[in-house]
């Protein structure tokens, strides 16, 4: 692979060979670094490079200059020769100056966690907007890593009034850079404006909305499959789904409720990333309740949930409602353990996969936007169809009766379609 505008590649067929590198401080366990690292293995297999090894160093703090200690920097020097690694990967954060450091003091390529997670977003966006955000969120991480690498490009100004050092070709750089995004805020703002108007009539239909959040790779899109009878690709992947996607689900006996799917969360999510698509994840402020997906069957299930919870409120979500739902449970080998998750958290076991769980789900889902219903009885007249479709089509109709005056029905509807039917209510 080689490298290009924050973009991983493959060269001749053959994919990168990644070294993970990873720092440990007195305050963090042994396990939730190796989880750290693991998960940057899936992240880096994701991106299509191969793992070829990891590293960890225990520092009381990070080197200002290199991030490692000399000597480590060294030892990763040692172990990239002899496992033919050609780009060190590392699992926190680096600032510009550790990271240009770092790739001159081992002669390779260094990127850290937020270069690898932009890489596949890069490469899993697929509509304008997602595009558009991906790149927004490479070029606010690229900006401050430009540096002045070659002397000729000052233009030197020539005449009476242009002597003198002109514009570097560093400044004219991040001059364009700024420019692009600029343009590309400017573009994200009209979608962000289509997209309100589309939710503003969604919510004039009357139909409650409930938004999917969760770890990446939690199923979300499978359970949004399993509900709506939707079939977006799903894969066993992390961030498959990047670009946000709305389907109706409307069951027999049940109340029907608008269900989208969002970005999946990750700890350590790129603040440049959060940053490009909080218009897209400022749509769950509109929704009527949060389904939390958790991956049930993982080892560290709580501590993902948590990492969850914490971006919720970075967003100023953690005053939603929200309903956990406890997925994968087919693959839980341990009932004590899922029965253990449950009580300590609440949620509902489910199985996207197989159906288990999901009746147990939507009732749950009903009995949390009830208060987003009115139950009302009304008798309307034959020649008003209109008002009949209404309550059937947005509706959940609990008692028909056919009369000579009209149709007496019970129905329950979402209550911003009540005013629209008040001309026909029977009684208080």
């Amino acid at each position: 692979m080689r490298e290009g505008a924050g973009r991983m590649y493959e060269t001749n067929g053959s994919p990168e060979r990644a070294l993970l590198a990873a720092l440990r401080f007195p305050k963090q366990s042994r396990d939730d670094v190796r989880e750290s690292l693991d998960e940057l293995g899936r992240l880096t297999e994701s991106a299509g490079a191969v793992v070829v090894g990891s590293v960890v160093q225990d520092l009381p703090s990070r080197s200002s200059q290199l991030y490692f200690g000399k000597g480590k920097v060294e030892e990763l020097g040692a172990l990239t020769r002899e496992r033919t690694a050609n780009v060190v990967i590392t699992d926190d954060n680096l600032s510009p100056a550790q990271e240009r450091n770092l790739s001159r003091a081992l002669g390779l390529k260094v990127i850290d966690r937020r270069a690898l997670i932009l890489d596949i977003f890069a490469q899993r966006a697929r509509t304008s907007e997602g595009k558009l955000q991906v790149e927004l969120a490479q070029l606010s991480y690229l900006l401050p890593r430009l540096v002045r690498r070659w002397s000729h490009l000052e233009r030197l100004g020539g005449g009476i009034g242009t002597r003198g050092p002109g514009e570097t070709q560093l400044e004219s750089d991040r001059r364009i850079i700024r420019r692009r995004i600029l343009r590309i805020q400017r573009e994200l703002g009209r979608v962000e404006r289509h997209r309100r108007l589309h939710r503003d009539r969604r919510r004039a239909g009357g139909w409650p909305v409930v938004a999917l959040v969760g770890y990446t790779n939690a199923g979300k899109t499978t359970l949004l499959n399993r509900l709506s009878g939707a079939r977006f690709r799903v894969a066993d992947q992390l961030f498959v789904t990047l670009d946000p996607a709305a389907r109706l689900v409307a069951l027999p006996d049940r109340q029907p409720f608008i269900l989208t799917d969002t970005v999946g969360f990750i700890r350590k999510l790129p603040p440049e990333l959060v940053a490009a698509f909080r218009a897209t994840l400022e749509q769950l402020h509109a929704a009527d309740l949060l389904l939390h997906v958790l991956d049930a069957s993982h080892p560290r299930a709580q501590e993902q949930m948590r990492a969850v919870e914490r971006l919720l409120a970075e967003l100023d979500l953690e005053q939603r409602p929200v309903l956990l739902a406890l997925n994968k449970i087919d693959r839980v080998e341990e009932p004590r353990d899922l029965w253990r998750l449950g009580e300590e958290s609440g949620g509902i076991p489910v199985s996207a996969l197989t159906g288990a769980g999901v009746p147990e789900l939507l009732a749950a889902i009903e009995g949390a936007l009830r208060h987003r219903t009115g139950h009302v009885t009304l008798r309307i007249p034959y020649a008003d169809g209109p008002t009949l479709a209404l309550c059937y089509d947005k509706g959940r109709v609990l008692r028909r009766e056919d009369g000579e005056a009209g149709v007496l029905l019970d129905v329950a509807l979402p209550r911003p379609l009540l005013s629209r039917v008040s001309a026909y209510r029977v009684g208080a």
